[in-house]
């Protein structure tokens, strides 16, 4: 096994490609090309790092990534090994036993998905440059500090330590103040909207939803019974006074006021008094999706809604997804003082179902500092990452698609003439296995829209030539769109 890594490792120290980066990707292509075969166990850290005459961290960067990934299993003191279910993943030659290699089939199914980032895909934070060496220690402590006490059954609600982490991080870093007894912890935004939902909602209620706007929350919204009112977004925001005068009498809001998904337009001062005043008279519920703006990559990040409610109408979600990364599940909900009572009556009867060791290792993560240095760091990053592909796309797509200027998140929108259909172009991007995807497919309604754009996320392409790859890849599919 040492002898074929030997082989496999050949490393060019003069690339631009950082060192971690060439492990990682000749080991992904000898498991995708079934050199390495699923439960093959692989060398220590120690060991290959020896070998190939790199530092530890330098092969636990490669490791971690893949096992991120899902291409490895880390199986404790039993060591590192190619993940078993790939046994039976799509992404992998047919015949994993015959020694003349099959073409290889891509089936771009959930999945698939799940177990890589396919280029492009939206809502995935930086996975190779998420501090995991740090976060394995502190889960390694929350392992060697259980207790008796911590074997039982875990508060409804969440862990008080991640309550009081995250209330000091809103009031540090989100500009409002609440009590560690209003943060509601989750598994996710689903979770959470469920949470919300069962509260302080009813089956036939009408809320305003964002046009365009996320498809899971329209999904969601539907299959809770709930009627969605769709309203325009223009370049102020959510159309408060139109949704006024089309749904005045609606039961609750949900928005992304500091960086609308998709379009990443930051709602107006104007707009969101307009829709605090309209919530405190008609006595309705805004639920605040404050999913990345903490990537904002000129000047400060804007203020949430939150930060302006005087009447203790906004229900403000917040996610780690983003920011950390998606596999923790882990999401969190402020409600106003007058709600905790009913929305801690709600969580006994549903209870957090974010294990407990996560939520301890999160709050230990905030509490030594980690998250604040990888949220700056992150920035950093992310305007460079977006500063690549926005470059790669204007040279080889110069007059097929144009590139918004967006202040921050982590996802691009380029704007794509008229000559193509977003969706169509989308559609096949996929089928060719980029994670490409349309604003119109984004419309509850397309009564007076003319969106013709697509999304792409930036943030894990991690150098200039992977970034041409892809851009010329979809602009082969773009141009065979006409």
């Amino acid at each position: 096994m040492m002898k074929l890594f030997s082989h496999l490792l050949k490393l060019d120290r003069q690339h631009k490609e950082p060192v971690y980066r060439q492990i990682y990707q000749r080991i992904k292509e000898a498991i995708v090309q079934g050199t390495l075969l699923p439960d093959t166990r692989l060398p220590s850290v120690r060991v290959l790092a020896s070998e190939v005459g790199v530092a530890r961290g330098t092969v636990e960067n490669a490791y971690g990534q893949l096992i991120a990934e899902g291409f490895l299993q880390s199986r404790g003191q039993g060591g590192t090994y190619v993940s078993a279910q790939l046994l039976d993943a799509p992404l992998l030659p047919l015949n994993m036993a015959d020694k003349h290699k099959q073409p290889i089939v891509v089936n771009h199914s959930l999945s698939a998905e799940r177990m890589m980032a396919r280029p492009f895909q939206l809502g995935l934070p930086a996975l190779d440059a998420f501090p995991r060496a740090q976060w394995g220690r502190i889960m390694a402590k929350q392992l060697h500090n259980l207790t008796a006490t911590s074997l039982g059954h875990p508060p409804a609600a969440g862990l008080p330590a991640l309550r009081e982490s995250i209330a000091h991080y809103l009031q540090l870093s989100r500009g409002f103040s609440c009590q560690p007894e209003q943060v509601f912890i989750c598994s996710g935004y689903q979770s959470l909207l469920d949470l919300v939902v069962n509260t302080v909602l009813k089956p036939g209620d009408i809320g305003w939803l964002e046009n365009p706007g996320y498809p899971a929350t329209q999904q969601l919204i539907r299959e809770a019974g709930l009627i969605p009112c769709p309203v325009n977004v223009d370049s102020d925001g959510m159309d408060v006074m139109a949704a006024i005068n089309d749904c005045p009498n609606a039961r609750f809001a949900i928005i992304t006021p500091a960086h609308q998904s998709p379009l990443g337009i930051a709602l107006s001062l104007a707009r969101r008094i307009a829709l605090l005043e309209w919530a405190e008279q008609q006595q309705s519920w805004i639920i605040e999706d404050d999913y990345d703006s903490e990537f904002r990559y000129h000047g400060r990040p804007l203020p949430p809604l939150k930060s302006l409610d005087r009447h203790g109408r906004v229900l403000y979600a917040g996610t780690f997804s983003k920011v950390m990364f998606p596999a923790l599940r882990l999401a969190y909900l402020v409600v106003p003082p007058e709600l905790v009572a009913v929305f801690n009556h709600r969580c006994q009867l549903r209870s957090c179902a974010s294990p407990p060791l996560i939520q301890a290792s999160v709050a230990e993560f905030i509490g030594q500092g980690h998250f604040y240095r990888h949220l700056k760091r992150m920035r950093h990053l992310y305007a460079e990452r977006r500063e690549m592909l926005s470059a790669s796309l204007m040279r080889q797509l110069t007059g097929v698609v144009e590139v918004e200027q967006q202040a921050g998140g982590i996802q691009l929108l380029a704007q794509l003439d008229r000559r193509f259909s977003d969706n169509i172009v989308a559609a096949r991007a996929q089928n060719e296995g980029l994670a490409i995807e349309a604003v119109s497919d984004w419309l509850l309604e397309k009564k007076g829209r003319e969106d013709n754009a697509l999304l792409m996320g930036f943030t894990n392409f991690t150098s200039e030539m992977e970034a041409d790859q892809q851009v010329a890849k979809l602009a082969k599919v773009i141009l065979s769109a006409n």
